[in-house]
């Protein structure tokens, strides 16, 4: 072969190419890539397979864990019915709860271990079905549960206790907690008629024992407050401190779709975007919203004082099957009361150090380094805050700029809660004015 020319020859089974005196190697069968690659990929599914088993088993973990930690409304129902069969207790609910088996309890709602929510049907009505039962798993024996409850909770009033005395008793817990107000008279005169609830015009020992439990219940004794206000559930009987009221049709989304366990975790971006996808469409999400500001202005000097919404969420908005606002959870609703004196003189260092709840936020006097007593931000500034998310997205084009602007306007309401009436009362009215006329002409209204 001469220099410079190209050629060929086989030795071995390979060939040798020769250009210009270069050599390269081409073997003569390619390898196929599929082939090539087919052991790292098959690495690849076995660990992807592995993570997938290994997470699905730590989410029925935590799922089981969760629920077995918070759907405990079997004890809730076997600590009342030991109560109700020792006489110390009684209510319109305990016989059929208790004896009957007539109260079915089915879907649980819970949120917190210690407060137990359950949806349930009871004389052929849908309802909610709330129970108590911090006492019973704080104890670290079950069979120490029972007597301390009924230490606990069940000691007042005690045995000997007369009417009169026990009507005193009513009265100061309710000045304590509502403040000194002049129709708390009549508010107890309602709690001695639900006491006695077989009619037979005397308050048993049981009965008043089992009244004074449910007031230490702050959404029970919101829901008495509030019984003449269209937007929060009807009571509909009770049994120690278990209670039955109407239920909601309708919660925010998060009720349905996820567990109680789980919707703290999300972030509020995502609660944003699934309760656009899941919510109902925007005109009635208008009316509920109307509703709601409607609440704001019943618990805004009502017959029993003011009261705060200290944890302002879509969680807490619920809804009828014809979309009328119904508070969903009266918890986080504290009496003006109540918040001054958890606030007032608590020792601060800035105003992060004055919270009651989650969001009623009072200023901290840093020279006295004491809380104040008046909230920063009220109720409606808080509301409309939820709103802005709640309203705008999906809102029609020619109200979504003065929408926009009116609810600006109400997320800067600022100054001590109890000086801004006058204002309040005005943005509120405006915003319920402008929804109403984009809805009162259709079929949503």
């Amino acid at each position: 072969m001469l220099p410079g020319l190209k050629g060929c020859e086989r030795s071995k089974g390979h060939t040798w190419l020769w250009v210009k005196r270069v050599h390269r190697w081409a073997p003569p069968h390619p390898v196929p890539l599929s082939q090539g690659r087919l052991p790292g990929l098959r690495v690849k599914y076995v660990l992807l397979v592995w993570l997938g088993i290994f997470v699905g088993s730590w989410m029925v973990y935590v799922h089981y864990s969760s629920y077995s930690e918070l759907c405990r409304g079997h004890v809730c129902q076997v600590v009342i019915c030991d109560q109700y069969q020792k006489g110390i207790i009684s209510g319109s609910v305990c016989q059929d709860l208790c004896e009957l088996q007539k109260v079915e309890w089915r879907t649980c709602l819970s949120s917190a271990p210690g407060q137990q929510v359950y949806s349930g049907l009871w004389q052929d009505k849908e309802v909610t079905i709330k129970c108590g039962i911090e006492e019973a798993l704080n104890s670290k024996a079950w069979p120490d549960a029972v007597p301390r409850r009924e230490l606990v909770l069940f000691d007042k009033p005690t045995r000997g206790t007369s009417i009169k005395e026990f009507r005193e008793m009513t009265l100061s817990f309710l000045k304590a907690n509502l403040g000194d107000l002049p129709s708390l008279p009549a508010l107890v005169d309602q709690i001695l008629l639900m006491a006695d609830f077989n009619k037979d015009s005397r308050v048993s020992l049981a009965e008043a024992k089992s009244v004074w439990a449910l007031l230490q219940r702050n959404e029970f004794l919101l829901l008495l407050s509030l019984q003449e206000k269209e937007h929060a559930s009807r009571l509909l009987g009770y049994c120690g401190d278990l209670y039955l009221t109407e239920s909601i049709p309708h919660g925010s989304w998060h009720g349905a779709v996820l567990l109680p366990a789980l919707r703290p975790l999300l972030p509020s971006v995502l609660h944003r975007a699934l309760q656009q996808w899941f919510g109902p469409a925007w005109p009635w999400r208008a009316k509920i919203a109307i509703g709601l500001l409607e609440f704001v202005e019943e618990l805004f000097h009502g017959s029993y004082g003011t009261f705060y919404m200290c944890e302002t969420t879509l969680a807490n908005v619920g809804y009828t099957a014809t979309y009328d606002f119904k508070m969903a959870d009266l918890q986080q609703v504290a009496p003006e009361a109540t918040v001054r004196r958890f606030l007032q003189g608590r020792h601060c260092e800035q105003s992060s150090d004055c919270i009651y709840g989650r969001d009623c936020r009072a200023p901290c006097d840093k020279l006295m380094r004491q809380c104040k007593g008046d909230l920063i931000q009220p109720n409606l500034a808080k509301v409309c805050e939820l709103l802005r998310d709640y309203l705008l997205p999906g809102a029609p084009a020619d109200l979504y700029e003065e929408l926009g602007k009116q609810l600006r306007t109400c997320t800067t309401l600022s100054g001590l809660a109890s000086q801004v009436e006058a204002h309040h009362s005005l943005v509120l009215s405006h915003l319920k004015t402008l929804l109403w006329r984009e809805i009162s002409n259709t079929n949503y209204s």
